[in-house]
């Protein structure tokens, strides 16, 4: 019975350390999502150099 009760425990931590870990990616995500960075999009400057010739 005690290893039952072990395993049971390493369990509900194991529950309560993926659900802290999905908050905070979610509270990430949401930070990046209002900042109004739009960095995965990449940089475009002004200038014809920046841009590739079309075919």
């Amino acid at each position: 019975m005690f290893e039952y009760e072990i395993a049971t425990m390493r369990s509900a931590d194991l529950i309560r350390e993926a659900d802290a870990y999905r908050q905070i990616q979610q509270l990430a995500h949401a930070a990046t999502a209002t900042s109004g960075s739009h960095e995965t999009e990449g940089r475009v400057k002004d200038g014809r150099h920046w841009f590739a010739k079309a075919a």
